[in-house]
């Protein structure tokens, strides 16, 4: 990633140039005035002028450092150290090395550095675990990573998503005038829709947002009344000209702007920039009481800093504080974001990762480590800007992980369990080797598994999606019940209920099982019921059973006769389903002609309804 993107154009620190000398002199000028592409090449024409010691391969391995150039940066970092050099360039030479892929010689250059500044905070983190790859790549990977149709030939980064609308800034605007650093048109603020059908509208500048500087990422409340972005210094005059049509490095700070009548207006700069530091790439909590942004303020633990202000009621602001050494170190935290569930994500490269920016997570809730967020969010490349829209489940993160500054977009990848643990209802105890069918809303079985000793099982499902669990063991009622999927793991007991039902040689103390008005399909009280009935044919190979199924007085006599045909029919197929055999069951409607209760068509609901019934008869063979 371009340095403009990492730190948002902030000031960096002084440059040693004691090796200068007249030969470097007009190179040296433009590296100093951060015209980085410029430099780089009047240091090449020194070298192909005969010009090879150390200070011109530093020169050159640090102007593609900043430019992201990791192939140079790295050509020239190795011809340097052949030569002693200060910590800093054997730190920069591990991190191309590393962002090249090469993480051996990585590791060894990591060791190199921590000989020359073993008290340095990265040293003592390395040598904790010089294998941290191992770690890394046994992150689980969370996302789908995509580039985003509204991407340019120049650099785009850091998209938010707030209602339908995607801002992000962006170098597109041929136009403009040209940034010495990258040699790229200035960024601007632009803002595409975000359809339903999941595609962009073609990107527009949001006008009244941008100069002829650097404008841009951009926060915003929930209500999209208020904005605060990045820009340097708004058409303010803290910024140097030089004469010729590039723009030189200029100061970054934070300004307020207030929507009315669908424009941004009233656009005020915040009251805690200053000339002597940068501050920028805001972030606002949901409640938009707290603001933040990353900078190089006095009290930054390394290069910038995450940082954060109170937002008053009345407009004003708190005292800017750091997050800390937990989440700041002595490298560079940029770009954060704040997530609606007080997650905070940011990028680092003073942290450990895959190579150059890789981007983190923390909890503030619990004051908790940064966690590295894995491939493919991270890449050994620069990845940053990483924003979540909770309504909408995307995400965006910005990355040069194939060259240019894009946009990609990041979607959760839903991984579901469902785990049960199947209990006996009446003492509690695990029940092993229960049947444990999962179906989908077609009711088609997805899968069969035997609880464990522990009585328990576990499912792989899809996310977001409706199914059926059916629980079934011998001696106990059978239970079924709807289940729905979401991210993660989700814990369900069942209780099955023991069957207890004595059997005399001529009867089965077996309640009648009975039906809706009009319907002929199976309750899911009479299947408990009915369950009790399979269970003990299972265990009893000499019983048969006639099953009597009967109406209440309502309807015609043809009819009440057809539906207790189609309930008795559906009581003995319920049965066969449990794998008795049809041979040893039968059925038979009676219509409205045996009621239980002869109450003619003066009957109460409750009598009408034990009307409505199917009734059990044992045949011995």
């Amino acid at each position: 990633m371009k340095k403009n993107t990492i730190l948002l154009f902030f000031v960096l620190t002084s440059f040693s140039l004691c090796a200068q000398n007249k030969e470097t002199k007009n190179a040296d000028k433009l590296f100093e005035s951060y015209d980085y592409v410029e430099a780089a090449k009047e240091y090449i024409a020194l070298v192909e002028k005969g010009n090879s010691d150390a200070y011109l391969s530093k020169q050159l391995g640090d102007s593609y450092f900043y430019t992201k150039n990791t192939i140079e940066s790295e050509k020239w970092y190795a011809k340097a150290i052949q030569s002693q050099q200060d910590a800093e360039t054997y730190y920069r030479y591990a991190q191309m090395l590393k962002s090249n892929g090469k993480y051996a010689e990585s590791n060894a250059q990591m060791k190199a550095f921590s000989k020359v500044a073993p008290n340095d905070q990265r040293a003592i983190t390395f040598n904790k675990n010089p294998n941290y790859l191992l770690d890394l790549n046994a992150i689980e990977n969370r996302f789908e990573v995509n580039k985003l149709s509204v991407n340019s030939d120049r650099s785009d980064f850091g998209a938010v998503l707030y209602e339908d609308i995607l801002y992000f800034a962006s170098a597109r605007n041929e136009s403009g005038k040209i940034y010495g650093w990258n040699d790229e048109p200035f960024l601007d603020i632009y803002q595409s829709t975000y359809k339903a059908d999941g595609r962009y509208s073609e990107p527009i500048a949001v006008n009244e947002l941008n100069s002829r500087f650097h404008e841009g990422p951009v926060t915003m409340n929930k209500e999209g009344s208020v904005a605060y972005f990045s820009s340097e210094s708004f058409k303010d005059k803290l910024f140097d000209k030089d004469k010729t049509h590039k723009i030189k490095f200029g100061q970054v700070n934070l300004y307020k702007a207030i929507k009315e009548n669908g424009k941004w207006s009233k656009i005020t700069a915040l009251p805690f920039n200053s000339k002597s530091y940068s501050a920028g790439n805001p972030s606002l909590d949901k409640e938009g009481k707290m603001l933040y942004f990353a900078s190089n303020m006095p009290g930054s633990v390394g290069g910038t800093d995450i940082w954060k202000v109170k937002v008053n009621s009345d407009g004003s602001f708190g005292t800017p504080e750091n997050l800390g050494i937990k989440i700041n170190t002595v490298g560079d935290e940029n770009f954060p974001f704040m997530g609606d569930d007080s997650i905070l994500y940011f990028s680092s490269n003073g942290l450990t990762g895959f190579g150059s920016l890789d981007v983190f997570s923390v909890d503030l809730n619990t004051d908790g480590e940064p966690h590295n967020m894995g491939k493919p969010i991270n890449t050994e490349k620069d990845d940053f800007a990483f924003s979540f829209n909770k309504d909408k489940n995307i995400g965006y993160v910005s990355s040069n992980r194939f060259g240019k500054d894009h946009i990609y977009s990041a979607i959760p990848i839903c991984k579901a369990q469902i785990f049960i643990v199947v209990k006996n209802a009446k003492t509690g105890a695990l029940l092993a080797n229960s049947r444990v069918l999962i179906l989908d809303t077609a009711t088609t079985i997805l899968d069969t598994q035997l609880s464990s000793n522990a009585g328990e099982v576990l499912y792989d499902l899809s996310c977001l999606k409706s199914y059926t669990i059916q629980v079934f063991k011998d001696g106990y009622v059978t239970k079924s019940f709807p289940a729905s999927s979401k991210q993660g793991v989700i814990t369900l007991e069942v209780a099955l209920e023991p069957i207890d039902v004595v059997v005399t040689e001529t009867e089965i103390l077996l309640n009648p099982i009975y039906f809706y008005s009009n319907k002929s399909d199976i309750t899911e009280r009479g299947a408990v019921e009915l369950d009790k009935l399979v269970y003990v044919m299972a265990q009893n190979s000499n019983l048969q059973i006639d099953v009597k199924s009967h109406t209440d007085s309502r309807g015609s006599d043809s009819y009440n006769l057809d539906l207790s045909e189609r309930r008795a029919q559906s009581t003995v197929a319920y049965i066969i389903s449990k794998g008795i055999s049809s041979e040893r069951i039968s059925g038979k409607g009676y219509g409205e002609s045996i009621p239980k209760i002869d109450c003619q068509n003066n009957c109460t609901e409750l009598e009408f309804a034990l009307n409505r019934r199917s009734e059990f008869m044992i045949r011995n063979k």
